[in-house]
């Protein structure tokens, strides 16, 4: 197997239409079976993953978060990558009337065209922060935090080589990685 690891992102990589249909689950588990680690990569808060995808176990690791949370589904262990959103920031965007806005343990989420509003709170508050757009979605992170940083986190961990990776994604966030 020339790759003997395959990071995939969730949302519009694995679903379609919100689920992952069987002969998806049913490939992810032959690719398993042959011997291949299994990675998800998401821009998703793992309390919703959790919620909403009962097959996490399949995977070694899952980068949620957009490269913020690194998930061990063995232990069920999660630890952040970087810190969580400042409280000023958070005030900021609700006292704007940001809506919606969704605070993870490192990620921020809202929709366009709310990007603006965003850029603005960070310049204001002098916050070294940045914006990665997934499908209209505006996801707000520490600069230097995306899907490649939590995937070399979970290398890191694995004892893995980045040579040894596939990754597939289809969309904006999923580029860095």
């Amino acid at each position: 197997m020339r790759f003997n690891t395959l990071a995939c992102d969730y949302d519009g990589t694995l679903t379609l239409d919100g689920t992952v249909d069987e002969p998806t689950l049913a490939a992810l588990e032959r690719y398993r079976a042959a011997g291949g680690t299994l990675l998800l990569v998401t821009g998703r808060e793992m309390d919703e993953l959790l919620r909403i995808f009962p097959h996490t176990d399949m995977f070694e690791r899952i980068i949620a978060e957009n490269g913020g949370v690194l998930y061990c589904p063995q232990t069920r262990q999660s630890r952040g990558l970087a810190d969580s959103p400042p409280a000023e920031l958070v005030a900021s965007l609700r006292r704007n009337r940001v809506e919606p806005l969704a605070i993870g343990r490192v990620i921020m989420a809202t929709r366009e065209p709310h990007q603006h509003a965003v850029l603005e709170a960070i310049h204001d508050l002098c916050l070294e922060y940045h914006i990665i757009f997934n499908k209209g979605a505006v996801m707000v992170l520490p600069s230097g935090v995306n899907k490649a940083t939590g995937l070399k986190a979970a290398l890191k961990e694995l004892n893995l080589a980045p040579k040894q990776i596939a990754g597939v994604g289809d969309a904006e966030n999923d580029h860095a990685f």
